[in-house]
């Protein structure tokens, strides 16, 4: 085979290669490979390119912005401005070689604004005369998708700005760190695969065809980009170009700085990077732009990327370790999830030994085995991932690890249920289920029963006491106080607040059956629109769904577990044992209180009371407790260690309270 042949099959190949991880990152929201190597990918390509132009297709990934649009049920958004990728660089010495050759171009020295560049996925916002008409993503960069819909979920993105104008504003939507994790907690306990990263989670939750799904997963957005700025605007900078839309009211992050040198650029770099870890989002480098718009204007464009920007990349850090075991955790609702257990090593500041495996299909496609070294990173700045095996390490005798066939708790055959690529337990009598079902019945937002933790379910289960969460109705003295380290006082405790229990509000009961998809927030809406869990277990999914903010994922999740004959006998049991199913209102919002149709935050460790007795406590005095500041935040309440929320809401001249003047307003 000749040079150029050669040439044109390892072409072939990478283009392969990247268009499946392509389609897996932008259309499947579940990459198979880190960040890293696929730019390493790329830039391999790219480099080809750049020799042999003459055997580059025309739909050649490196001609490509962004991902495929997506084949779904989401309307088609034309872009008469493309939105378009920005250009990589993964040193200094490439940033500074950007640097002087965008200098060439004009005599008097450039200065760039220095921008975080934020994990998330590119939208596009048109406002009509202040008014929020459309909302679409960057698809393919001149056809994308419309997410109106969902993006009217994001709070801190205005339905209305606070001038009439008419302008076409761009940015990112992402989650920030403490959503993501609580939503992967969340699949995890509902029996769902978990996102790999912040940015996948934020695209599969803006691509929803529910809108009450994307208001649950509480995206945020950072707004960075506008079309036409100058004659829609009136700026003439970057700079003014955010402290403008931080006037009309859009969010913006406020970290940026106007930089001139290289050295004051690798200052920035170096002073972001130390701070990564203690941000609340994730980034993955620094974007530096042309401050100057009508230079941007003026350097235009390539068919993919902007001559006036470019993207520092910050490299991985990774850390070496070895693997020693893989270890499988039956959840709640069936799904077993592998776990690598590891030597610990020191990643982004903690200590790290434990890292998800995610699903058997994750595991085989790494060729993860026991022994292997391993290098391993956190996704997302957040999820401790194992990248790739160090293959030149592998031991000699090294065979690759085999799937387990049977449940780990109960020896059932494992199954794969269609469409997923979870491996499941269907055994309905599986004791770690079970287990975790109580566990999660008797949790603080479920029937909130003191004392009632995973190492007492262990022992009720292991005595035979408990078989599912009605039999907790049936436990008397006698059972606990046989129990270990269970005496008459805590045995009197424990039955005391199991029978307390019953007298809960039907919300608390529905949440803790743990049903798919159904929250503590789901819960309590659908109780107090049936009032009853016989109520709500005789309506149909449509019905259900009819309720604002709910939706059919949710409307199907519980109509298809009260269709089942075990929910049916567990809702007659209830009812014998006297346990409440009926909605209690409780204490009536009032609406004429200091607080009412306030928006408040609460940031920061609390001392005084839980955050969820604060929040009840405030919602009963008709304010609205949300999770981010915006410039709609009325009231910040700030614990001890408050942090990045306390900076933005003291830059945005936000109220803001202490514990103590939350308390003097409770006592009045």
């Amino acid at each position: 085979m000749s040079d150029k042949a050669n040439i044109q099959a390892k072409i072939q190949t990478l283009e392969s290669q990247l268009k499946q991880w392509a389609q897996e990152y932008y259309e499947n929201d579940a990459p198979s490979v880190e960040d890293a190597r696929y730019d390493q990918t790329y830039a391999e390509l790219q480099a080809l390119a750049q020799e042999h132009p003459e055997l580059i297709a025309d739909d050649s990934i490196t001609k490509q912005v962004g991902g495929a649009r997506l084949k779904n049920d989401l309307p088609k958004v034309n872009h008469p401005v493309p939105m378009l990728s920005l250009g990589d660089v993964f040193s200094i010495d490439e940033l500074q070689e950007w640097m002087t050759t965008a200098q060439k171009q004009v005599t008097t020295p450039l200065t760039y604004n220095a921008e975080l560049k934020i994990d998330g996925l590119a939208i596009s916002l048109i406002y009509e005369a202040g008014k929020l008409i459309q909302a679409s993503t960057r698809g393919d960069g001149t056809i994308g998708e419309d997410v109106t819909a969902n993006v009217l979920q994001i709070e801190e993105i205005p339905q209305t700005l606070t001038e009439p104008i008419s302008v076409e504003v761009r940015g990112e939507v992402y989650m920030n760190k403490a959503n993501f994790v609580a939503l992967n907690q969340q699949r995890e306990h509902d029996g769902l695969a978990t996102f790999a990263n912040p940015r996948n989670a934020a695209a599969g939750s803006l691509r929803q065809l529910d809108p009450a799904v994307t208001k649950a997963r509480k995206l945020s957005a950072f707004l960075y980009q506008a079309v036409n700025p100058i004659d829609q605007l009136g700026v003439q900078t970057q700079s003014d170009l955010l402290s403008r839309f931080t006037q009309l009211g859009l969010p913006t992050n406020h970290e940026n700085a106007v930089v001139q040198t290289q050295s004051e650029a690798l200052d920035y770099i170096n002073q972001a990077d130390h701070q990564r870890d203690a941000l609340t989002y994730g980034i993955d480098g620094i974007v530096f732009k042309i401050n100057d718009l009508a230079l941007q204007a003026e350097y235009g464009n390539t068919i993919k990327v902007p001559r006036w920007a470019i993207a520092y990349k910050f490299a991985p850090e990774e850390a070496e370790t070895v693997v020693h075991d893989i270890t499988w955790t039956v959840g709640r609702t069936g799904a077993v999830t592998p776990t690598a257990i590891m030597d610990p090593v020191q990643l982004a500041g903690t200590t790290v030994s434990r890292a998800s495996l995610h699903n058997p299909d994750y595991l085989q496609a790494k060729d993860i085995r026991i022994g292997d070294t391993v290098l391993l990173h956190k996704a997302g700045d957040i999820i401790p991932e194992i990248s790739e095996v160090v293959l030149g390490k592998r031991p000699e005798a090294s065979e690759p690890y085999q799937i387990p066939t049977l449940c780990p708790a109960c020896e059932q055959e494992l199954v794969h249920v269609d469409g997923e690529v979870v491996l499941r337990c269907i055994n309905p009598l599986c004791p770690a289920q079970i287990q975790e079902s109580i566990t999660h019945f008797a949790s603080r937002q479920a029937m909130n029963i003191d004392g009632l933790g995973p190492k007492i379910v262990t022992q009720l289960l292991e005595h035979n006491l408990v078989h599912e969460v009605s039999d907790l109705y049936r436990l008397s003295l006698d059972d606990l106080e046989g129990l270990d380290k269970f005496g008459a006082v805590s045995a009197n405790n424990l039955v005391l607040a199991i029978a307390n229990s019953k007298q809960n509000s039907v919300e608390r009961l529905l949440f803790g059956l743990g049903i798919r998809n159904v929250g503590a927030k789901v819960a309590k809406l659908i109780s107090a629109q049936f009032g009853s869990l016989p109520a709500i277990a005789q309506a149909s999914a449509d019905e259900i769904a009819a309720i604002p903010g709910i939706g059919l994922v949710i409307g199907h999740s519980i109509a298809q577990y009260f269709a089942t004959a075990q929910a049916q006998d567990l809702l007659n049991d209830f009812e014998n044992l006297g346990v409440n199913m009926s909605y209690l209102s409780g204490t009536p919002v009032q609406t004429d209180t200091a607080l009412s149709g306030k928006k408040v935050v609460i940031t920061g460790k609390l001392t005084a009371m839980t955050r969820p007795e604060m929040t009840e406590w405030l919602e009963s005095q008709g304010a609205t407790v949300t999770n981010s500041v915006s410039k709609k935040t009325d009231i910040l309440i700030a614990g001890e260690d408050a942090g990045s929320k306390l900076t933005k809401a003291q830059e945005l001249g936000i109220e803001i309270w202490s514990e103590d003047q939350l308390r003097a307003n409770m006592e009045q």
